[in-house]
């Protein structure tokens, strides 16, 4: 091998080729196993079939499922504050402060975010079964705030850019901060946007079904969305490392291949 040097580059890039093909298909594994577990999650809609499977389980009471509804509130829904006739059950609201300060040892500018407030406000809703003319069965949702996941969307967000003034100026020359601009964001969890929650579901006096965290310590999670969206962004992420998979390992085999080639035809060269 030391009479036929080899670009060290190109080790390096077989090496790593070949590095993140097995990291990519350890990340398809993983998601290829979570498909597998949440496949076999059961999922419902707010209607009658899912009362009587409740009524037949032990203890009227479904340890982990997916229910699928729309959003209802089931008194008066929150107005947003920014944007006319949009209502929600869920709203938060966020304000903050976007600051600059210099750095000596960089003399550059740089960014932090200060003053941070958050107003969180929420209304009893319930899941109803999509396409149903009369509500009569719902599925009670009890502290969505427990829950994990974005299900909230962005419905207004205004950045406003901090005006510069002879004081300020001077000020900022002497603090070495300035205030660059001010963000005001609301979020809403919208009446009737579809909505999908995982969890354990009791029945409560015959009729009113309720999703809670399981007791088994799996998560309470609510996703903004169908199931089957869900599980469509789901096999496209498994889709995604298989074929990251797929093309690092072709690409450090021809990588490899290039390499032994040039050798082998060196070697015979040399022969000759």
């Amino acid at each position: 091998m030391g009479d036929f040097p080899v670009n060290p580059l190109v080790l390096i890039g077989v090496g790593s080729s070949f590095a993140f093909s097995g990291l990519f298909y350890h990340l398809y594994q993983e998601k290829k196993k979570e498909l597998i577990k949440l496949k076999e999650i059961p999922i419902f809609k707010p209607d009658q079939h899912l009362v009587k499977v409740l009524k037949a389980s032990p203890h009227k009471r479904l340890q982990y499922v997916a229910v699928e509804g729309l959003v209802q509130a089931d008194g008066e829904p929150l107005a947003s504050k920014f944007v006319p006739r949009c209502f929600g059950v869920i709203q938060k609201t966020t304000v903050q402060e976007h600051w600059q300060y210099w750095n000596s040892l960089t003399r550059t500018w740089n960014s932090r975010t200060m003053n941070k407030k958050e107003t969180s406000n929420s209304v009893p809703f319930s899941l109803v079964s999509p396409g149903a003319y009369i509500n009569d069965l719902y599925v009670k949702v009890h502290n969505p705030l427990e829950a994990s996941g974005s299900y909230l969307e962005r419905v207004y967000n205004k950045v406003k850019r901090a005006e510069e003034s002879l004081v300020n100026v001077m000020l900022q020359g002497l603090s070495g901060e300035k205030p660059s601009a001010m963000e005001e964001t609301e979020e809403l969890l919208r009446v009737g946007s579809t909505l999908t929650g995982f969890g354990e579901v009791v029945l409560e006096g015959g009729q009113v079904m309720r999703p809670q965290a399981p007791q088994d310590g799996r998560k309470y999670i609510l996703v903004p969305s169908d199931h089957r969206s869900f599980m469509d962004r789901h096999e496209s992420s498994a889709s995604m490392w298989k074929a990251l998979t797929a093309l690092t390992g072709l690409t450090g085999a021809s990588l490899l291949a290039g390499v032994i080639y040039n050798f082998i035809g060196k070697h015979d060269d040399s022969s000759k």
